[in-house]
């Protein structure tokens, strides 16, 4: 029998890295076809994975199953304060051959992340089940979803009680109010997100520029006459959340949506996703990726029922608590 070892990563791994990550982005692709195909090229993976292991602070280990290489963990802490005293394992930074092996390679490189003051952990896995719960199995937890979906064939049927519109500048005041909705939601139960609310001042000033900035397209839900709600679509590359390995080719964006508190549950926000997505179908894009907090009861359950299919988990661990 061949004899398993783990030790940290090292430079001259990121080849036989390449390779493993090219095998799981094709196994991936197998549930999400609408996700890039090029990366199951290990000479584009290994752009992936390089990138992952020169990001300032990057430490992580492999396995070896005798001289070959099975499995490797690569995380890097995000300067941010949001965060907390963190690392974060991003798109690219796991592969491995037997997704139970993922366990044994977090057991040792999160030693060195803890000691590092660490203690707030972040991974993006993949949806590929096996691997996942190999994760809830290390005391990590379900955070954020990011989803993909192709864009309609046809338009939505347009409601009654309901107009939606292209927002102009005399939707300056309601957007800006809408912006900060979502993060005022955001830090209630059960979310409790530390994100920062801007104030209303600092978004009119942003709006004031934003609104004819024609790369991203903003719709407004009205009722009786009164802005309920808001959206906003845009290219997919505006994001760097969704780059690489998690951008599928001719994608869309669904930016934003928020609806006042007082008008939510009438499928306000229901008509503004499909706003998006038929600007995206009308525009040439293939399909729209948006993500949520699972923890955001509203957005968690909307965003399904338009048809969007989780493509990665972030799961989050706090270590002792």
């Amino acid at each position: 029998m061949s004899r398993v070892t783990i030790r940290p990563f090292e430079s001259g791994d990121l080849r036989a890295a390449a390779v493993l990550l090219a095998e799981r982005h094709a196994l991936h692709r197998q549930r999400h076809p609408l996700l890039p195909a090029e990366y199951e090229d290990p000479k584009l993976a290994l752009v992936e994975v390089t990138a992952a292991w020169e990001t300032e602070g990057a430490s992580g280990s492999v396995l070896l199953d005798g001289d070959e290489l099975s499995g490797y963990l690569l995380g890097a802490p995000k300067p941010s304060p949001v965060w907390g005293p963190n690392v974060w394992v991003e798109r690219a930074g796991q592969a491995v051959k037997e997704p139970e092996t993922i366990r044994d390679l977090y057991g040792d490189a999160a030693s060195k992340w803890v000691a590092d003051g660490a203690t707030a952990q972040y991974v993006l896995v993949p949806d590929l089940p096996e691997l996942v719960d190999a994760w809830f199995r290390l005391g990590f937890g379900a955070q954020h979803a990011h989803a993909v979906r192709a864009v309609p064939s046809e338009p939505a049927a347009a409601r009654s009680d309901l107009t939606v519109r292209r927002a102009g500048r005399g939707d300056i005041a309601v957007l800006a109010e809408l912006d900060l909705v979502l993060p005022q939601h955001q830090g209630l139960s059960p979310v409790f997100s530390a994100g920062e609310v801007p104030t209303l001042e600092e978004a009119l000033a942003d709006w004031e520029e934003a609104i004819d900035d024609r790369e991203y397209a903003t719709f407004v839900a009205e009722r009786n006459g009164k802005v309920i709600g808001s959206s906003i679509g845009c290219s997919l590359e505006k994001s760097q959340a969704h780059s690489g390995l998690a951008q599928p080719d001719n994608a869309g964006f669904l930016a934003y949506a928020a609806v006042l508190p007082e008008a939510r549950g009438a499928g306000a926000g229901r008509a503004l996703g499909e706003a998006v997505l038929t600007w995206a179908a009308e525009v040439g894009y293939d399909s729209v990726v948006t993500d949520w907090r699972v923890t955001n009861l509203l957005s968690s359950r909307a965003w399904p029922r338009l048809g969007f299919a989780q493509t990665f988990h972030r799961v989050h661990r706090m270590i002792g608590h």
